[in-house]
């Protein structure tokens, strides 16, 4: 049974999703605030989390923060009232596996959760073990998760990481938008594409600062990442 952390203060709601996942065999440990799921977060192993975006004591951006640093592995769902673009690219940024507009059918949220636990389950680029190697003026890790330029050490996502190599194996030439997401992403749809975004600029912000690297993007076609 795969483990489910909903957090979720509207208790209807809430009964009714955590029965409807159980049918389908996750277990669902619910709690009703922020501050309670991070609390049995940091106590029991989960394998995907499920966060309403506004909650008391702690909302479901900040426990999301504060997850991903514990266990940047630890895929999450945002669950919103709110259509705002803001919401859904904030979400994007904390990097959000999916992020569900209320109101929507529980079938849906199943759906969504397998698909994500399938994807997070397998290997779609592995890393490369080589302990360091030269970026420009930057040293890369991949295996410490680490990008250093001098004495500031910039930490890294495992996604970030593979990412990274991917654009190192490919750079210095075209590389199309659905080639990048079917390797790290896993699936090119909509909102892999715009997660597929965030990182891009993530990754351009992190070497800014050698302008012999840079990531120029083809519009609606991919992208070259190039060192000189």
């Amino acid at each position: 049974m795969k483990k489910v952390l909903l957090a979720e203060d509207d208790f209807d709601f809430a009964s009714v999703l955590k029965q409807y996942l159980e049918l389908y065999n996750y277990e669902v440990i619910w709690t009703k605030d922020g501050e309670e799921a991070l609390a049995i977060f940091q106590k029991k192993p989960f394998d995907i989390c499920v966060f309403d975006v506004m909650m008391p004591k702690i909302d479901g951006f900040t426990l999301a923060e504060k997850i991903s640093l514990a266990n940047p592995k630890m895929p999450f769902v945002f669950l919103t009232a709110r259509k705002l673009k803001e919401d859904k690219i904030k979400g994007l940024q904390l990097g959000a596996d999916d992020y569900i507009v209320k109101p929507f059918e529980a079938d849906e949220l199943v759906l969504r959760l397998n698909n994500i636990l399938k994807r997070s389950q397998q290997k779609v680029y592995q890393i490369n073990p080589m302990e360091e190697m030269a970026v420009g003026k930057y040293i890369f890790n991949a295996e410490r998760l680490e990008l250093k330029l001098d004495n500031h050490t910039q930490r890294l996502t495992e996604k970030e990481v593979a990412l990274i190599l991917f654009l190192l194996k490919n750079k210095n030439q075209l590389i199309r938008r659905n080639e990048i997401l079917l390797a790290i992403w896993g699936d090119d749809d909509f909102f892999s594409g715009r997660s597929m975004d965030v990182f891009i600029s993530r990754i351009r912000k992190y070497f800014s600062n050698d302008s012999s690297i840079s990531i120029e993007s083809i519009r609606n076609i991919g992208l070259e990442f190039k060192i000189k």
